[in-house]
């Protein structure tokens, strides 16, 4: 049995798309995208330096039953801040009500399902699964799929969410190989301000596959921040996609964080749909042994004077390996376009290698934008410098790569989030040239 038609065996057995009502057909026209694309090879352009075909040919668990998660499991994976956030969980891709809290109010949270039958359905109609028109391939259709106790989140017109929303993805691979496919669609209404953090963890040590899509759609005079941290296992992997639409005048801020786990593919699309948007994109890696990180970004200037500014940074060493594949399109009728990109890496080792590329295309004559990229090593300047001032060669690495991350981490505005990821990097610097 080739993977298509296990996955086809897997989706047959489905509850069927009539009992989901608005989301049936969505589904059924998600699967029949997958059919035809399949799952993607490096002949796919987008996916030349990527490999994931290897994944489905294993025995996963698809939309595995949410299992028993215990107060000790929770508490080891908790971000800070917690007791005054709201927390979403998603147990092996499934929304679980149960160990969630929802504190703040002018805050929605229900079933997929439930929105496309009440009175979010135009919403939910409209745009879930609007990352497709950005991500054709048969990883994104798989995630609409298999669509499960997928999540609506709404933000009410005008509210100020004062807690952040944390999203946990847990996958409980302790039995068995798992794949799991958390889906969350959030719509940030007219004149709200929200904060996301999101985070990855899987229990046991069998392998697990997340593939994650979240769309964010940002209303008039509304400010989106989002943060996703990824600190997974080494037999962890994930395609983690997060989809934002501005369709109105409004703001958003976001920051990857990617320290080590297996292959993890990031797709971030940030399309500003209205005139005089913002969108801020930041990213630091941290990659070792033989881990792989992909990041791919689409920035759309679909509207004039509409602002974007977008920096990523990457440190690899053994043999690890990294990508970033960012792309801006400014269409024919966004004149007075602002759109910056820069990726800037850092090779620690003969063996670590990175593949860059970043892309401005552009079809308005009124605009400013620059694009660039480098790839260097570690300034063998500097590092004498410290050594000359009785610094250890170990601690003086240290102290550059945390110099050269620290205006991402800047850029992380949620004082307990970003304390703790200057922590995280913080150790495994040390960790890195014990």
């Amino acid at each position: 049995m080739n993977n298509l038609e296990y996955i086809k065996e897997r989706f047959n057995q489905l509850p069927s798309v009539n009992d989901l009502n608005g989301l049936g057909v969505i589904r059924q026209k998600a699967f029949e995208a997958l059919n035809n694309m399949g799952i993607p090879t490096t002949r796919h352009e987008e996916w030349k330096y990527t490999r994931i075909g290897s994944f489905f040919n294993k025995e996963y668990q698809y939309q595995a039953n949410q299992s028993a998660v215990s107060a000790a499991d929770l508490a080891a994976i908790r971000l800070p801040g917690y007791e005054q956030a709201n927390e979403l969980f998603y147990i092996n891709g499934r929304y679980s009500a149960e160990l969630s809290v929802i504190r703040s109010k002018g805050l929605t949270v229900q079933f997929l399902q439930e929105a496309a039958r009440n009175e979010y359905k135009d919403i939910v109609s409209k745009h879930l699964g609007h990352s497709s028109n950005y991500l054709k391939d048969g990883i994104n259709a798989l995630s609409t799929a298999f669509v499960q106790d997928g999540l609506f989140v709404h933000v009410k017109k005008g509210q100020i969410v004062e807690h952040p929303i944390y999203i946990y993805n847990i996958t409980d691979a302790r039995q068995a190989n798992v794949l799991a496919q958390p889906r969350t669609l959030v719509y940030v209404g007219e004149n709200a301000q929200v904060k996301f953090v999101e985070t990855f963890n899987t229990l046991g040590t069998q392998e697990s596959f997340t593939n994650r899509v979240i769309e964010i759609v940002v209303e008039k005079d509304a400010i989106t921040e989002y943060y996703k941290i990824q600190t997974d296992a080494s037999h962890a992997s994930q395609v983690a996609t997060t989809h934002i639409q501005q369709i109105g005048k409004s703001s958003t801020h976001t920051v990857t964080v990617s320290l080590n786990s297996g292959l993890v593919r990031n797709n971030l699309n940030i399309v500003l749909d209205e005139q005089y948007c913002e969108a801020h994109l930041y990213g630091i890696y941290l990659q070792q042994g033989q881990s792989h990180i992909d990041n791919h970004t689409v920035v759309d200037h679909a509207k004039p004077n509409c602002e974007s500014n977008e920096l990523y940074k990457g440190m690899l060493d053994d043999q690890s390996t990294g990508v970033f594949n960012g792309k801006i399109f400014v269409r024919q009728d966004a004149q007075k376009t602002n759109a910056y990109q820069s990726n800037k890496n850092v090779l620690l080792s003969e063996g670590a290698s990175v593949n860059t590329k970043p892309q401005l295309e552009i079809f308005a004559d009124d605009v400013k934008c620059s694009h660039g990229c480098t790839i260097g090593q570690l300034d063998e300047e500097s590092l004498f410098y410290l050594r000359s001032r009785g610094i250890s060669e170990s601690i003086a690495r240290s102290l550059l790569l945390h110099g050269f991350a620290v205006d991402i981490l800047e850029q992380i505005k949620l004082t307990p989030i970003r304390e703790y990821v200057d922590k995280l990097i913080s150790e495994r610097l040390e960790f890195e040239f014990a």
